[in-house]
């Protein structure tokens, strides 16, 4: 009778910790995915799509003039990965854009949208001579 005690709690401490590892390990990703959230939100975000011809000016734009070395900014796909789509639906939003006109390229510079390749072309002009 001891002895099955004894199996009881084991077992229940087994289980305990199996619950407070996995508690902990979702409370690591939903801090990770906030960081990643919060860095986005803070920063320029040049979202573009695959094949889109207004997207690859802009892309040409940074390669040829090192942009990337020069300022900090993430690019997001945009019709390839929902995630992104709706980063992009968020961030107009917030713009006052309506989810029906929005295309890309779009910038988010943390504030405000630029949309179309020049004005994103002269957005990094500026910064970069700032």
């Amino acid at each position: 009778m001891d002895k099955k005690n004894n199996n009881k709690f084991i077992i229940s401490i087994i289980l305990f910790i199996a619950v407070l590892i996995f508690s902990i390990f979702i409370l690591y990703q939903e801090n990770n995915n906030e960081l990643v959230d919060n860095q986005s939100d803070n920063g320029i975000i040049l979202f573009y799509g695959e094949g889109c011809p207004h997207c690859v000016i802009v892309e040409n734009y940074i390669k040829e003039n090192n942009i990337q070395n020069k300022i900090s900014f993430i690019q997001k796909e945009v019709y390839n990965n929902q995630e992104n789509a709706k980063d992009l639906q968020n961030k107009a939003k917030l713009c006052g854009l309506s989810p029906d006109s929005i295309g890309v390229p779009l910038l988010w510079d943390g504030k405000n949208c630029l949309i179309g390749d020049q004005d994103i072309i002269n957005f990094f002009e500026q910064k970069i001579n700032q």
